[in-house]
């Protein structure tokens, strides 16, 4: 099972290792154009004014350029740390203990701009780039250079597939429909309708995450054993094998997963 994470635009600052760019997950099929993405970002970002045209980035948070341009010195974070936002606040892996992380680093994986998918695990600097930035030099747009890197990605190896990414990351990286499933996270309101969330679905995507790290099941090799998997844990996911679709009610406000006694 792997499960894709979309990244966050908020990162935090620093690290305790130095970033090695070989040792990145999926490195086979994505070195080529990480290196290419990367070559084109710090070109951009000498010029402060034209990045932060093309980065979208307003006076308050300008100084976010200067990350770019220290990918080398600015140290590594394992990425299930350096991502911050609702949904990384829910899963908080921080406070999970080693074998919870370890089941992250092995099962969970995060669809970067600059980098293509990583491993929860790996250990990235901070920087500035979205899916929807532009990023002039690189020869083409940003989809169509991961999305011809990612083609090269087998996604039938992890088994099972759980896409958990916005849409504009998704586009980065298609996973063949028999490879995998994208989940949709709705509320059940007080006078019993269902309704899709919108800012509010990162919270249920980041507990989901938490609560399968700290169960760590073994046996989950499609949605039907998800949603059974997740009935059993209290949850109300299902999975219509007619409609090819897994929903995630959920409660908001609803208190984090917290580790078993």
């Amino acid at each position: 099972m792997l499960i894709l994470l979309p990244p966050s635009e908020t990162k935090r600052s620093g690290g305790d290792a130095p970033f090695d760019a070989a040792s990145l997950a999926f490195a086979d099929a994505l070195t080529e154009a990480r290196g290419r993405i990367r070559r084109g970002l710090e070109e951009l970002s000498r010029d402060e004014e034209a990045a932060a045209r093309a980065l979208k980035l307003g006076v308050k948070n300008r100084h976010e350029l200067r990350r770019n341009l220290e990918l080398e010195v600015s140290g590594g974070l394992p990425a299930m740390d350096r991502y911050t936002g609702v949904l990384y606040d829910h899963l908080d892996a921080a406070s999970l203990d080693a074998e919870a992380r370890a089941w992250l680093g092995d099962h969970a994986a995060v669809q970067s701009a600059l980098f293509g998918v990583i491993s929860a695990r790996d250990r990235i600097p901070a920087y500035r780039l979205s899916a929807g930035s532009r990023l002039p030099g690189i020869g083409s747009s940003l989809k169509a250079v991961w999305r011809a890197a990612h083609a090269e990605v087998d996604w039938r190896e992890a088994g099972f597939v759980l896409d958990l990414r916005s849409k504009d990351y998704a586009e980065l990286a298609p996973v063949p429909g028999d490879a995998g499933v994208t989940l949709h996270v709705a509320q059940r309101g007080a006078d019993g309708a269902v309704r899709a969330l919108n800012h509010f679905n990162k919270a249920a995507k980041g507990d989901l995450v938490r609560r399968l790290a700290l169960a760590r099941p073994d046996s989950i090799d499609g949605p039907g054993s998800l949603a059974d998997w997740g009935r059993a844990a209290g949850l109300e996911l299902s999975w219509s094998a007619s409609e090819e679709r897994l929903t995630l009610l959920t409660e908001l406000g609803a208190p984090k997963a917290a580790a078993p006694a």
